[in-house]
């Protein structure tokens, strides 16, 4: 199999390249991305493939794709932008930012909880329609109204959907606007990156369709799941719905940010370089340890006991390096990781980036093997060094 690669890869990154290829020929990548930046410059921007469904056109510069849930770290991003900006306190409870949330004994949960997945809201109780996903103001009344599944604080449980509704709230309630513009404005517009929690219509041409093996829009849910994972897939989002228009065009902050794998690589590029890339500075110095600060110990009630009871540390929005592999050797590094295979992470102490994003999801399952594209890419980055 030959694979064309375009885009530019510098000699001393010629192991990220090999890597690359080896997804397509050895597993499975029909079109995807990986970019790379070390001490702030980008030293592998690479595409190939097609992007997808019934297009059958070649992958370019330009072309981007849903990461799924690699946009939550570009939704906590914006959080601790105004953290930076004394406007946001993560020890303050939400509700004195979003004083609709204190129904059902939620007056005292602070903002840090949302961020690390410990407020006991992952899942909504009341059946819903697809349709609400897209109705801002009915998905974060539902929240303010719901009672905790587990006594907050106690433990985490992933927020697949909700962490965006639920911190998008506080962002839009101190700023007064929504996440996407907010990011657009403050993040990806002064940067240069190529990102978007909303997709304007102007720019759905260039989108990479996903390639959704069956159900695999919606994560598994493990064997013995806690009622509020069973519960997760409320609205239920049917395969094809990632690839609609209006899931596009909306602002689901937890899971359909669009971009470039070039994009993303950028802004966890500034998070390597102490909160700044090529003179542009979006976060402080301390921002970078805040974000990795990591929370109590625990099964987390979806991802540890879907990986097997493994104990997880959640950072403030983001994931940890897990068992020292995923983002590389240094069990400090951090980033997020998304439903289907996409990934963007930093290690700051090797002022290194690297972000994949890809079209052919990948769904973890007992009868497929694991996806390692991501990893081998990180891998294959830290071999350079």
């Amino acid at each position: 199999m030959t694979v064309d690669v375009a885009g530019t890869c510098d000699p001393r990154f010629e192991k990220v390249r090999e890597a690359f290829v080896r997804n397509f020929t050895d597993n499975g990548d029909v079109g995807a991305a990986v970019a790379v930046t070390h001490r702030g410059e980008m030293v592998v921007d690479l595409w190939a493939g097609e992007i997808g469904g019934a297009r059958t056109a070649a992958w370019q510069r330009d072309t981007i794709v849903n990461v799924f849930s690699t946009t939550k770290g570009m939704t906590a991003l914006c959080a601790h932008l105004l953290v930076d900006r004394g406007e946001l306190d993560i020890d303050a409870p939400v509700a004195r930012y979003w004083p609709e949330f204190a129904q059902a004994g939620k007056a005292h949960i602070p903002v840090r909880w949302l961020l690390s997945h410990r407020a006991g809201l992952s899942a909504i109780r009341e059946p819903l329609p697809i349709e609400a996903l897209y109705d801002w103001d009915r998905m974060c009344d539902v929240l303010a109204r719901s009672e905790p599944w587990w006594e907050p604080g106690t433990e985490s449980g992933y927020h697949a959907f909700t962490f965006g509704y639920l911190v998008g709230e506080v962002i839009r309630r101190i700023t007064g606007r929504s996440v996407g513009t907010f990011f657009r404005q403050e993040i990806a517009a002064p940067m240069g990156v190529d990102f978007f929690i909303g997709l304007p219509a102007s720019e759905h041409h260039r989108v990479a369709d996903l390639i959704v093996p069956p159900g695999g829009a919606r994560p598994g849910i493990p064997a013995g799941a806690h009622p509020s994972v069973q519960r997760m897939h409320n609205p239920v989002l049917e395969d094809d719905e990632v690839n609609s228009a209006r899931w596009r065009s909306a602002e689901i902050p937890a899971a359909n940010g669009h971009g470039t794998a070039r994009g993303l690589a950028r802004v966890y590029g500034a998070l390597a370089n102490g909160g700044q890339i090529d003179g542009v500075r979006i976060v402080s110095a301390g921002s970078i340890e805040r974000m990795r600060e990591q929370q109590p110990e625990g099964v987390d009630l979806f991802i540890g006991h879907a990986m097997g009871g493994i104990a997880f540390r959640w950072n403030l929005g983001f994931m940890p390096n897990l068992m020292g592999v995923v983002y590389g050797p240094n069990p400090r590094a951090f980033g997020h990781t998304g439903h289907g295979g996409s990934v963007a992470m930093c290690d700051p102490e090797a002022q290194l980036s690297l972000a994949y994003v890809m079209n052919q999801m990948k769904v973890a399952s007992p009868d497929r093997p694991p996806d390692t594209r991501s990893i081998s890419l990180v891998q294959s980055t830290f071999a350079c060094l």
